[in-house]
């Protein structure tokens, strides 16, 4: 049985979150919540968050979360927020504030 869940436009730039994926994936879902727990980065608490969520949802479908590894996460680009701030001589310079979409599947 396979349980997904996604998250849109987290503020987490997607380079950062999947630094924290290599750490994850492949691995059992209480070992997964422990390595994001200690770890230090922001994206793993968005991670730890979504996680959960995902485990949620299959004790909402009535399986057995004990078995369930990481199988999949993902995190690809979401909205781009531009923002300018003032420089030298009048000029601007461009600030990119990065968001990712994140999907989590895990499966038994």
């Amino acid at each position: 049985m396979e349980v997904v869940a996604k998250l849109k436009s987290a503020k987490v730039s997607p380079i950062k979150v999947r630094e924290v994926i290599g750490v994850v994936k492949g691995a059992s879902v209480d070992d997964a919540l422990v390595k994001l727990k200690y770890s230090n980065r922001k994206a793993s608490f968005v991670l730890r968050k979504l996680l959960e969520s995902a485990i949620a949802n299959a004790l909402d479908k009535g399986l057995d979360v004990d078995k369930f590894k990481v199988s999949n996460i993902t995190a690809d680009d979401g909205l781009v927020m531009k923002r300018f701030q003032p420089r030298a001589m009048g000029r601007a310079g461009r600030i990119l504030k990065r968001t990712s979409n994140i999907t989590i599947t895990i499966t038994d």
